[in-house]
């Protein structure tokens, strides 16, 4: 059995200068992107949840958690997934230490 779903998006884009293909592969890299970046700081570390009335507190919680995850992907040991790397070092802060060091 087959199913089909029908979305429809949004653009300012001209339609006489892009192409359905080029439509499909912005729509791709939006969702790579959120995928990537923001389901792991939403869901791991919940920074939708968190909150505070302290001005800049939080733009620098937001840039503190993406440095983190930047970390992750370059430093830890790479045949982990992103969530084991950072149970690894958490594990093992000297080794953290380390790889902050060593680059």
């Amino acid at each position: 059995m087959r199913s089909s779903d029908t979305r429809y998006f949004l653009t300012s884009l001209d339609p006489e200068c892009v192409t359905a293909r080029e439509l499909l592969a912005a729509v791709r890299a939006h969702w790579q992107i959120e995928n990537s970046l923001f389901f792991i700081k939403d869901r791991w570390w919940d920074e939708d949840r968190h909150w505070t009335r302290r001005p800049g507190v939080a733009e620098w919680f937001t840039q503190l958690t993406t440095a983190a995850i930047v970390a992750l992907r370059t430093l830890g040991p790479p045949q982990l997934p992103i969530r084991a790397r950072a149970d690894h070092i958490a594990w093992n802060p000297t080794l953290g230490l380390n790889l902050l060091l060593a680059e």
